[in-house]
């Protein structure tokens, strides 16, 4: 099933290794603290070093270890939720700006990869999402069909007699094409995003978890294995590795692992009929699987959820191989050449906050969302610690909740997600 040369370990790892850790010394002072070097804290260091702020991105691990070079490069507008839930939720107004910003992050980073000249294979291919039932995909048409004009977006229909001129398989009942939807190289995304950073003047130093922050007048004191650095002001941009030394984020996050393999190399008329326009794809069920070729239009990335608790990615791996194979028989033959997991956060409204917390900022909660949402509101978090007063968000000015009992373990994972495949296989 494994290659000789199989890794247990993200398949874009192969063209954007991680960077070697360095045995930096600490300021004893600094502007602006930032914790986690993934997408969210990048762009954040970035507009405050480029506004002249002296700039500290710390990660526990190896910079960019987390979900920002783990992911599946998918990117798109998604806010969860149907516009008739966040308006029955949040009124009219509200939902709208909530789906605009979507729409928005993701052209925000097309914008900022062409801008910076980033290269990480952007490409506009478009979204294939199947439909798991013939109900949903009547659903989904309704639903799209009733999008208010200020979020509306384009979108087609593909019955399940045209279904293999999008994608190699009869598993789904039809499904919807999204033709704004893009992918990238999410290694050389964030590894091009370190160089703009570092380059603009801020310093990133892996290896080195924050152990505890405390206020220390007008400012803080962030403790590290490597000495304490008093700093003006803090942001929190740990998403799913959110931890105990931010004990109010930790509750209001889920972690999720999800769970991806890459194949060996596949023939190329192969690959071309599982996937003849190159898109990403994904489909309705809540427990959903994602998946595309690679940038090289040669191996299969498929990733999703397939264990009711965490688990290794040598566990998930074949459960992954078996998924694959009910949509793709045509892969019975195809090694598995890389497997790893990450983990995304979701928060109990299933929608991304941005916002400030006795005195320290912080930006997360994409939902599986990330590549695009990450950026765009690390970039906001960035620019209201420089001073833009024009750095508004509607992810703002919603509660960030949580639940009673809930301090960051996600006990009720398993029955949760249980009770979501028991709801795909009955809709």
């Amino acid at each position: 099933m494994y290659t000789d040369d199989y890794k247990a370990e993200p398949f874009w790892w192969k063209a954007a290794p991680r960077p070697e850790p360095s045995d930096e010394v600490l300021p004893d002072h600094i502007d602006v603290a930032i914790v986690g070097a993934g997408y969210t804290g990048l762009h954040t260091a970035l507009q405050t070093a480029r506004a002249g702020l002296s700039t500290l991105v710390l990660d526990a691990d190896v910079l960019g270890f987390g979900c920002s070079s783990r992911n599946g490069g998918q990117v798109s507008p998604s806010i969860k939720g149907s516009f008739p839930h966040l308006e029955k939720r949040y009124g009219r107004a509200t939902a709208i700006q909530l789906l605009r910003e979507g729409i928005e992050s993701m052209s925000f980073t097309e914008a900022f990869i062409a801008s910076e000249n980033i290269d990480c294979n952007w490409e506009r291919c478009g979204r294939f999402s199947g439909a798991h039932s013939p109900k949903i995909y009547e659903a989904t048409a309704k639903s799209l069909e009733t999008l208010p004009s200020e979020v509306a977006f384009p979108w087609h229909m593909v019955p399940r007699s045209d279904q293999r001129s999008e994608i190699g398989s009869d598993f789904y009942h039809g499904g919807t094409v999204y033709p704004d939807h893009a992918a990238l190289d999410p290694g050389r995304y964030h590894q091009g995003l370190l160089a703009r950073t570092i380059e603009a003047g801020a310093t990133a130093v892996g290896d080195c978890a924050v152990e505890r922050i405390e206020r220390n007048g007008n400012g803080f004191r962030v403790h590290t294995p490597r000495g304490v650095v008093n700093v003006r002001q803090v942001a929190i941009a740990t998403n799913g590795y959110t931890g105990s030394a931010t004990g109010w984020l930790r509750r209001r996050v889920i972690p999720i692992g999800s769970y991806i393999i890459a194949t060996e190399p596949l023939d190329e008329d192969l690959a071309a009929e599982l996937s003849p326009h190159n898109r990403v794809m994904s489909d309705s069920r809540k427990v959903v699987f994602y998946y595309r070729l690679s940038p090289d239009r040669r191996r299969m990335v498929f990733g999703g959820r397939v264990a009711l608790k965490e688990t290794d990615p040598a566990v998930s791996a074949p459960r992954l191989r078996e998924e694959m194979l009910k949509l793709f028989p045509q892969l019975s033959d195809a090694r598995i050449s890389h497997s790893w997991m990450g983990f995304v956060a979701y928060t109990f409204d299933e929608l991304p906050h941005v916002g400030e917390i006795d005195g320290m900022h912080f930006a997360m909660g994409y939902c599986g969302s990330g590549v695009g949402l990450a950026g765009y509101c690390g970039s906001l978090m960035g620019r209201k610690i420089a001073g833009d007063k024009d750095a508004r968000s509607v992810f703002s000015e919603i509660n960030f909740s949580t639940r009673p009992l809930y301090s960051g373990n996600p006990w009720f994972l398993a029955p949760s997600i249980a009770y979501y495949k028991l709801k795909d296989r009955l809709t």
